[in-house]
């Protein structure tokens, strides 16, 4: 009888075994069928949360998957490698991607923008009691390009800025919390929270009219029929999900926010009103030709 328990147990064991790598491949097949978006924990995301959440993709009738990253740099790698078809970037990124030989295509520009934040400690009001300070940004993105700008126009000797490389968004408003960063570049909704906390803004993207926010896709095994109608189906959801939030507000969807988007439980309320989501509406050339000439810098 122990014998013959011991054997059934054996073949049990090897049953599960093989249905459970069954069950892996088929999910390992499914998700290399679906479109998939790398996406941070930023605002500018919240129209794919919302078309995500809302089954949006699915009702159209496509596998639309969000691969959640925490800084641009992973984005960047999981795009190149061809791990997701779709990301979530600024053009300095991809016009840098372009350079490096990844054919990109631009769906859309986002809501995106970038606020130079500025530790309440430091009693920093102005960009030009930047000198000897430290400041967090991504090297080779559009935080980097805003660095480069506001050294130039407080006339300020660029080896007297140190800029920080912290690329992980969270962290980066971490440090400027714990005193451990004079200064740091911010989007949404990290911007906000640092706001919050009587951080002072000393600079805006907004103010310089550069819209630098962007999602990508590559064009390799972008063009068979399967690929386009999931693009097709992107697009049309992206547009759904922008037409609710502006129908409804931001506020309204503060759980995706928390969820999707990095903003805190308690801060909801606050989430900036002003905003905009337009549809999808392909990048300025004159912010690309900004991208290129700063690369070329």
């Amino acid at each position: 009888m122990t014998v013959l328990l011991l054997a059934a147990c054996g073949e049990n064991y090897e049953e599960k075994k093989r249905i459970s790598r069954q069950e892996r491949l088929r999910l390992q097949r499914e998700d290399s069928l679906a479109l998939k978006i790398a996406v941070l924990p930023t605002l500018d995301c919240l129209p794919l949360a919302v078309a995500k959440e809302y089954h949006l993709f699915d009702t159209l009738g496509a596998d639309v998957r969000l691969k959640r990253f925490k800084a641009q740099m992973d984005c960047d790698t999981a795009l190149m490698r061809g791990r997701v078809e779709g990301s979530v970037s600024d053009l300095v990124r991809t016009e840098r991607m372009k350079d490096k030989g990844l054919a990109l295509d631009y769906v859309t520009a986002t809501a995106a923008y970038w606020q130079l934040i500025t530790n309440r400690t430091a009693r920093i009001r102005d960009l030009k009691q930047l000198d000897d300070k430290m400041m967090a940004m991504t090297r080779y993105s559009v935080t980097d390009m805003l660095s480069d700008w506001a050294i130039d126009s407080a006339k300020l000797e660029e080896k007297r800025v140190f800029k920080v490389q912290v690329n992980d968004v969270s962290i980066r408003l971490r440090m400027l919390q714990n005193n451990e960063m004079d200064a740091a570049w911010l989007t949404e909704p990290q911007a906000l929270e640092a706001r919050l906390g009587k951080h002072k803004v000393v600079a805006d993207s907004r103010k310089k009219d550069w819209n630098m926010g962007v999602i990508a896709f590559r064009q390799k095994g972008m063009n068979d029929k399967h690929r386009q109608k999931q693009l097709t189906v992107f697009k049309k959801a992206y547009n759904m999900a922008c037409d609710s939030i502006k129908r409804y507000g931001v506020r309204h969807y503060a759980d995706l926010a928390v969820k999707y988007c990095g903003a805190q439980a308690d801060r909801k309320d606050s989430l900036p009103k002003d905003m905009q989501f337009p549809h999808l509406t392909l990048p300025r050339e004159k912010d690309i030709e900004q991208a290129r000439k700063w690369l070329k810098k």
